[in-house]
């Protein structure tokens, strides 16, 4: 996956996000993409190689794999990491048009390089494309942090899982490779999860509360007849 395009995407939204925003975008690419591209593949290399059970039936071993890691944490970790990050299109998409917009109006005295390096405010139509898609990262770290714990029955790694599932010709066991380091590594990248919805709930909170303390300054510019 080229994780660079996605940050080429993601820096322009965040030239318009508040400085949680920013904060959240470093966390972002420093503790979940960087860890996930440099480290994760080297944990979770050996996963189904080194998932060995006390039989040597054809197709058990593939079969109580599959029963007990029925995705890998990398592929997992890498579809949330994309849907998290695809709410702030909706920003990049609003900033473009917002662009595009203001070129089409004034086409013969505008500085285009000018115009691409400009800060738009978040306020307006851009206010709610950009909580918007604050809402919907909170929601989808929220579906993903369930789907883990669901899919795996807990964030710890077991040592032994059991499986009778067919072909297997009766109860086998089956060790998994170094679940001590998978399970630290399983919680760090929950915790930064975590720490990543957190911000986003800070954010929308901060947003919201703008709002309502900009609205009766409005109300009370307004003319009296």
């Amino acid at each position: 996956m080229d994780w660079g395009s996605l940050q080429a995407i993601l820096g322009g939204v965040n030239k318009h996000s508040t400085s949680i925003g920013k904060i959240w975008l470093t966390v972002l690419f420093i503790f979940r993409i960087m860890i996930l591209v440099v480290a994760a593949e080297k944990v979770w290399g050996d996963e189904q190689q080194d998932f060995v059970c006390n039989t040597l039936q054809p197709g058990c071993k593939n079969v109580c794999y599959d029963e007990f890691f029925p995705i890998s944490h990398i592929r997992l970790w890498a579809l949330q990491l994309i849907f998290v990050s695809t709410p702030a299109l909706l920003v990049a998409m609003h900033v473009a048009y917002r662009r595009r917009e203001k070129k089409r109006k004034c086409s013969e005295n505008i500085d285009i390089e000018k115009l691409k390096r400009q800060k738009f405010h978040i306020e307006g139509p851009l206010w709610w494309t950009y909580t918007s898609s604050i809402f919907f990262r909170i929601i989808f770290e929220s579906v993903f942090m369930y789907t883990f714990y669901f899919m795996y029955k807990g964030y710890k790694m077991p040592r032994l899982v059991k499986c009778d599932a067919w072909p297997c010709p009766n109860m086998v066991d089956c060790f998994v490779s170094r679940p001590t380091e998978k399970t630290m590594f399983t919680i760090f990248m929950l915790a930064v999860s975590g720490i990543c919805m957190l911000l986003n709930v800070v954010e929308l909170c901060y947003l919201v509360l703008k709002f309502c303390m900009k609205k009766p300054k409005t109300i009370k510019s307004l003319p009296h007849h």
